[in-house]
This record gives C-alpha cells, sequence and structure tokens, in this order.
C-alpha cells in the first residue's frame, strides 16, 4: 500500500514506494496519462474535482504520479475489502458539477 502519514487532523499521503512489482507501478502511471489525456473520464469516474484542483498546483508530470497514487490506494482498497469499485456522487461532488 502506498504511504501515509498522520499527524493531528492533516493526513499526508505519501509517494508510491519502490518496494512492490516495478511493472505494476508503470501501469499505474501509464493508467493515469491515460486518465489524463481523457478528460470526460473525469467525471464518469467521479475524478473531476481532484484532477482539477490537482492540475492548479502540480506540473503535469507531479500530477500524473499523483494520479498514479490515488488508483493504486483505490485498487488497493477494492482488493482489499473484496468489493467492485463504486462511484458514488457526493453532495460536495455534485453541488460543483452544477
Amino acid at each position: 500500500m502506498p504511504q501515509q502519514i498522520s499527524t493531528g487532523d492533516r493526513t499526508i499521503l505519501g509517494k508510491i514506494t519502490k518496494r512492490g512489482n516495478r511493472y505494476l507501478r508503470v501501469l499505474f502511471v501509464q493508467a493515469a496519462w491515460v486518465v489524463l489525456v481523457k478528460p470526460k473520464s473525469w467525471e464518469r469516474y467521479g475524478l473531476k474535482p481532484w484532477v482539477e484542483a490537482a492540475k492548479r498546483r502540480l506540473h503535469h508530470n507531479v500530477l500524473a504520479i499523483a494520479l498514479a497514487n490515488k488508483l493504486a490506494r483505490i485498487a488497493w482498497a477494492v482488493l482489499n475489502k473484496e468489493r467492485n469499485f463504486e462511484c458514488v456522487k457526493t453532495s460536495e461532488m455534485a453541488s460543483r458539477s452544477a
């Protein structure tokens, strides 16, 4: 699982560590680039608010790695909980898209 450090009320999500399967990390980065070049998919999978906010503050290469990290976390959570992936719009996301 990607590194996580929590202090007080702030959660700091770390980088994708180099301990795991190198090929799997490469696939997550490639998947992130594919997602970034297809903005129509952002809304479909609930990534639009996150990607747009990150795009304003991060270089495009750093954004790709951050998105790969996020995809790795989603994949880990889905596999760990043995459930299907469900994209649920929260009220915060719904209000931003309205």
